[in-house]
């Protein structure tokens, strides 16, 4: 289902389970930017009732795929927004083949320059993910960095996020952590991050961070910070 969160900003929730039947969800990102067109983050399993709710809101032209784990879905966005430029990490070849696209980096493009600002956080290969700041609603737009699973009906989800340090709480689970090989690298793109005036965090998986985002975000990270 869409929901506003601010002006111009809206994401849509999907249901969503990784192997085993955990029930994770995943979210994306509707931004619409200067030219009145919409940028698309972190591509999910969005029906036909979804995309006819988006396209009331204007047209996608520029659709991103925010790190190496969240490539399921880009393929049907393509298909469904054709013309529009995609987006996506270094690497993102061998995970969806033939796809054309432009590679993120820390330097947003000119399609987007004007309406955010983003941090390629380098140091988890594995992750390859890049962050993005909204200046005009505060808003920063985290992928997998960050897990804010709260509740959950299924037995299955609490116990294995519990184990995966992803449950209960704001903060990167402990497979997020495992990818992160050179810690020097992600505390610089931590710390650019947080250079940023942002409060509300929208993230994949688990609730909105609708307010106290940035005190959030560097307690979640004090661990690497200190």
């Amino acid at each position: 289902m869409l929901r506003r969160l601010d002006d111009g900003l809206w994401v849509i929730d999907h249901a969503f389970k990784m192997p085993g039947g955990i029930q994770i969800g995943t979210r994306t990102t509707l931004i619409r930017l200067s030219d009145g067109n919409l940028f698309a983050h972190a591509l999910g399993p969005a029906d036909d009732g979804d995309h006819g709710e988006i396209a009331k809101l204007g047209n996608v032209t520029q659709l991103v795929a925010p790190n190496l784990y969240h490539n399921e879905f880009v393929t049907d966005w393509v298909s469904r927004y054709e013309g529009a430029a995609c987006y996506a990490p270094p690497g993102f070849e061998a995970k969806v083949k033939g796809l054309e696209y432009t590679t993120l980096t820390s330097e947003a493009p000119a399609a987007w320059a004007g309406d955010l600002e983003q941090v390629f956080v380098e140091g988890a290969p594995a992750l390859e993910e890049t962050v993005f700041y909204h200046p005009a609603t505060r808003t920063l737009l985290l992928t997998d960095l960050c897990f804010n699973i709260m509740h959950s009906d299924s037995f299955i989800t609490r116990l294995v996020m519990r184990v995966m340090g992803g449950y209960g709480h704001f903060g990167p689970s402990r497979l997020a952590k495992s990818f992160m090989k050179d810690k020097e690298a992600i505390k610089r793109g931590i710390e650019r991050i947080l250079e940023w005036d942002f409060d509300r965090v929208t993230v994949t998986h688990g609730e909105v961070l609708e307010t106290n985002g940035h005190a959030m975000l560097k307690q979640a990270y004090a661990w690497l910070l200190d």
